[in-house]
């Protein structure tokens, strides 16, 4: 017996249900084995109770009985039984469906059952009858989303005018006009666009980590301008509160001397006319005393000493003439602006040479010149032929108010660029936004899309309604223009002289903007002299 026992296959001790080793056997009547457990849950979810090994039906639920030798066996073989080992089910795997416990990975999945099997499992469908009509495939996940929903059959095929996946029978009912092709064809066609996607969403997160980056160089930038700014501004203050606590020190010693002297001299003649008080008050006792005296010698001798008095001071000469304070304090602020005016020198200096370093490399465009106006072949500069051209009809050129701007524009960050204004007695220059109009005779204004600075003999003014007129600058030569786009402001500076001439703030900037030169009429010879954009000289 013993070993007609050893014979048996690890099968034989093994429950069809759950293809493991037998845990409390029972049988059925029909003298099949199977874990209480298993048996008794396969028949609850059953209307019909039949064997699960051999299909053979029963009219009531049996009762499942002990089968005492085997179970004995069982028992005495323990752990020694197993089935043999399969693969677990690793992430990214399908899993059994039908596993209970440790999972295993899923071999085929059955479209007809709409369940994943591991090896074991799907041992049913290679013997049963008719399990072996089911149609298995490569394991899929999700089976219930692969299947219509209307038919109840595998979506194969993908409807290229809805744009979605159907099944065979979808072709012959609701798609049957439409255009189908199978999903592996459509794969490859969405594969391609996802790689073409892919590289998309790829640049375009570069490009918002480069902006991430600019916007953090900004801030670092502005954190950089700003300590730079308040030391300066510490700088230039301190010095200033150093200036005006030694004018006050200055003005009030200088009063105090004034008034000391004053004082000390009062004091002095005071002090000599109390002292001739005293003694023309004696004199004036003796005077006294004598006139009562009968004794006529002794009268006539003191007489005589009497009659001449005492020496006194010519009081036409006792004066205390008061100092005089005026102009004390207007020439202590003279020592006061004149610190200030060097600060403001040494600030308009550093200014210059921080916005020159946005220096931009511009030229005309000439084919936005006027026709009086004559550009030099590196359009670098302008100046009135004398004569008008006759060229062709441009939407680009000035054809009323005459001008030129360059080729270049900016529509963000800053730029800076400087002209020569050198031996001309009429001239205007700045930036115009690009929708200027350039065929009618708009006035040039911040209104009308124009930010210019205009000379005309001894005026110089921003052009604006009404127009900002500014102290004249005797020698002019070198016009400096800064925008700012972003923060609104224009300014213009004095190159030569290291001078601030004016600020634009709070300009609305919201469109491309163009350097702009006019160089003028040259009226009769007067005026012929060209505007040249210069290169920057830091050295200055």
């Amino acid at each position: 017996m013993a070993s007609a026992n050893t014979s048996w296959s690890e099968e034989n001790f093994s429950c069809s249900i759950c293809l493991d080793v037998f845990s409390s056997p029972v049988s059925t009547p029909c003298g099949h084995n199977f874990c209480r457990t298993c048996i008794t849950k396969f028949w609850d979810g059953q209307v019909e109770y039949k064997c699960p090994f051999c299909n053979e039906l029963f009219n009531t639920r049996p009762d499942l009985r002990v089968n005492i030798l085997f179970s004995e066996m069982v028992d005495r073989l323990g752990t020694s039984l197993r089935v043999k080992e399969q693969p677990c089910v690793e992430p990214a795997e399908v899993p059994c469906d039908v596993c209970t416990g440790t999972q295993l990975k899923a071999v085929k999945s059955c479209l007809v059952c709409l369940t994943s099997y591991c090896q074991s499992h799907l041992e049913p469908h290679h013997r049963v009858a008719g399990l072996k009509k089911h149609r298995l495939v490569e394991p899929m996940d999700r089976l219930d989303d692969r299947m219509c929903k209307k038919h109840d059959r595998l979506l194969e095929l993908f409807c290229k005018t809805e744009q979605m996946c159907v099944c065979q029978f979808c072709t012959e009912t609701d798609h049957k006009s439409h255009p189908v092709i199978p999903l592996k064809e459509e794969y490859e066609v969405k594969t391609a666009q996802l790689g073409k996607l892919e590289a998309e969403v790829k640049q375009w997160i570069q490009e918002r980590q480069k902006n991430i980056q600019e916007i953090k160089d900004t801030v670092k930038r502005s954190k950089a301008d700003a300590e730079r700014e308040i030391a300066d501004g510490v700088q230039v203050f301190t010095a200033l509160m150093r200036r005006i606590e030694k004018c006050h020190d200055d003005l009030y010693q200088m009063v105090k001397e004034k008034l000391k002297s004053t004082v000390k001299q009062a004091e002095y003649l005071i002090k000599e006319l109390e002292q001739e008080i005293e003694d023309l008050t004696n004199r004036s006792s003796e005077v006294k005393q004598l006139s009562h005296t009968e004794d006529h010698l002794h009268f006539l001798q003191a007489f005589r000493s009497l009659k001449d008095p005492p020496p006194t001071r010519d009081l036409t000469t006792v004066e205390v003439c008061p100092p005089s304070y005026v102009g004390t304090l207007r020439r202590s602020l003279d020592q006061l602006e004149e610190t200030l005016n060097m600060e403001m020198k040494k600030l308009h200096d550093a200014e210059l040479k921080r916005v020159q370093q946005y220096e931009v490399d511009v030229t005309l465009d000439p084919d936005t010149a006027h026709p009086w106006f004559i550009l030099s072949e590196d359009g670098k500069q302008v100046h009135d032929g004398g004569v008008r051209k006759r060229l062709p009809d441009n939407p680009k050129r000035f054809t009323l108010l005459g001008g030129v701007l360059t080729r270049q524009s900016f529509s963000s960050g800053r730029f800076y660029f400087e002209v020569q204004v050198k031996d001309m007695t009429l001239w205007s220059l700045g930036v115009a936004r690009e929708s200027i109009d350039r065929k009618g005779g708009s006035r040039w204004t911040p209104e009308n899309g124009y930010w210019t600075l205009l000379s005309n003999k001894d005026v110089l003014v921003f052009r604006d309604y009404p127009d900002v007129c500014l102290p004249l600058r005797a020698g002019l030569q070198k016009v400096g223009v800064f925008v700012d786009y972003d923060e609104g402001l224009l300014s213009f500076y004095d190159v030569e002289a290291r001078v601030h001439l004016y600020s634009a703030t709070g300009c609305t900037f919201s469109e491309p903007l163009y350097p702009l030169l006019y160089p003028g009429l040259h009226y009769g010879g007067n005026n012929s002299a060209p505007l040249i954009i210069s290169p920057v000289n830091q050295t200055d």
